[in-house]
């Protein structure tokens, strides 16, 4: 039997063809998902009894995550935390994906590979990298107490919560970098120009043409930097210290030294809850923008 190649240009033939490419992957991909969200789900309503998926229904989990403050404390801490490493990564990835997308020229590809390259290096290195930076006897301390800006080194930039806003931001900045510059390019150079003509000042130009094309990027990034971020426990365990715990270091815990799985994945269920909220917040941010663009 000989295989014919189906036409991709012929209407439902082409269809069928993509549909029959990506189904296998896709259906992979939506079965893994729901399988690990099912089964953290019912871990969540399980009582901890020592074994791996405990024994009995319970809700105590999720009455405990409400009812103690200290929840509260470290999930509001880690909201703040990954807000403003957020906000840090958004501003200065912004100028970085604008030059690149307005003013790259010849050079945007070779800038875009720059950009990639913290990406071919491990997350937890570059964590590392900060806190060799930031320790008492590292870079920064060494650089202050070398200029005579310090007398004698400072604990007061490792573990710290801005040590891990300083870390995160610098980790996740990629991330923020590529959406916005992605919008950014889809912006034609003629609507500038014709500002110009049209007596435009630059800063007038840039809040009624640029920002509203990169409006989209900015809310990807933000979604892209602060649903891992919220999260993340490497950053904090590394250059956080006791007064940077976040959420997810008390998920690692829970699965961890506690075992109690039950009661790690009903942390991660709130948590997933809350982002949910904040990501619905923000598309119906994007699309009231929109509807008055």
């Amino acid at each position: 039997m000989i295989f014919t190649k189906p036409d991709k240009t012929s209407g439902a033939g082409s269809v069928l063809f993509r549909c029959g490419i990506f189904l296998p992957g896709t259906v992979l991909g939506l079965g893994l998902v729901v399988f690990s969200l099912s089964l953290v789900t019912f871990l969540a309503f399980r009582h901890n009894d020592g074994s791996l998926l405990g024994s009995g229904w319970t809700g105590s989990n999720f009455l405990t995550i409400l009812t103690d403050p200290l929840y509260a404390r470290i999930a509001l801490r880690s909201v703040i935390l990954a807000g403003l490493a957020t906000l840090a990564t958004v501003i200065a990835a912004y100028p970085v994906a604008y030059c690149i997308a307005v003013h790259g020229g010849r050079y945007r590809k070779l800038v875009l590979f720059l950009v990639t390259l913290p990406f071919w290096t491990s997350y937890l290195l570059r964590v590392f990298a900060w806190k060799i930076v930031l320790a008492y006897n590292g870079v920064l301390n060494s650089f202050l107490v070398g200029t005579g800006l310090l007398h004698e080194p400072s604990l007061a930039f490792l573990n710290t919560p801005a040590a891990v806003v300083v870390t995160l931001a610098h980790a996740y900045a990629p991330f923020a970098i590529l959406p916005i510059y992605t919008a950014l390019e889809s912006m034609p150079g003629s609507l500038l120009e014709a500002a110009a003509d049209l007596g435009a000042r630059p800063l007038t130009a840039f809040r009624r043409i640029v920002l509203p094309y990169s409006f989209p990027g900015v809310l990807t990034a933000i979604m892209v930097v602060f649903i891992p971020t919220v999260g993340d426990y490497v950053t904090p365990a590394l250059v956080g210290g006791p007064q940077s715990v976040m959420i997810g270091s008390l998920i690692e815990m829970q699965f961890g030294r506690a075992n109690d799985w039950p009661f790690g994945a009903a942390l991660s269920v709130a948590v997933m809850l809350v982002i949910a909220g904040l990501i619905a917040l923000l598309r119906k941010t994007e699309a009231g923008k929109e509807s008055r663009l």
